[in-house]
């Protein structure tokens, strides 16, 4: 905490550069706040993402077994 606060500027200004993404302050040998970037934005949840894109086929599941054999390394049929 006492290094932090005496080069606060310095930490910020290595965030502001990119040269950090995050800096964790720590106080007493255990973490206490995070020096983050003010327009680091948390990534939306991807799930349907490629909706409307792509059409699965009916079939898409038809070779599972195959697929399964072959990275476990059983030989084929």
């Amino acid at each position: 905490m006492l290094q932090a606060k005496s080069s606060l500027s310095r930490l910020v200004e290595a965030i502001e550069q990119g040269h950090e993404r995050e800096i964790v302050i720590a106080r007493n040998g255990r973490p206490a706040a995070r020096l983050v970037p003010m327009d680091t934005v948390l990534p939306d949840k991807r799930i349907g993402v490629a909706k409307g894109v792509f059409e699965v086929p009916d079939d898409i599941d038809a070779h599972n077994d195959e697929v399964a054999r072959l990275f476990m390394g059983g030989a084929q049929p």
